[in-house]
């Protein structure tokens, strides 16, 4: 489970995410350009923008290998593939 929680309402954007497998669970501070989730996901909401990129990371590491803070924007440094796939993760959340 993918829980995402806004942080403030100013810009940029603050999140915190938990995450739950099992018994176990990982919290994340992540950050996201307003201007980073209009161009990622123009018609859905930064939450959902933000359920999505965890998705796509958990399909390629460990929930314990993702970064406890990191901004959106990173993720194409480490996985390049992440704003071709991202669509596809949003489709999945609706």
């Amino acid at each position: 489970m993918i829980e995402v929680k806004r942080l403030g309402g100013g810009e940029p954007l603050d999140f915190e995410v938990v995450v739950r497998e099992g018994t176990g669970e990982t919290r994340h501070l992540v950050r996201m350009a307003q201007e980073t989730r209009a161009r990622l996901a123009p018609h859905d909401t930064p939450e959902r923008c933000i359920e999505a990129a965890f998705r796509f990371l958990l399909d390629r590491e460990p929930k314990e290998s993702i970064l406890a803070r990191f901004d959106v924007s990173a993720i194409s440094r480490y996985f390049p593939e992440f704003e071709r796939e991202l669509p596809h993760y949003l489709d999945r959340t609706r």
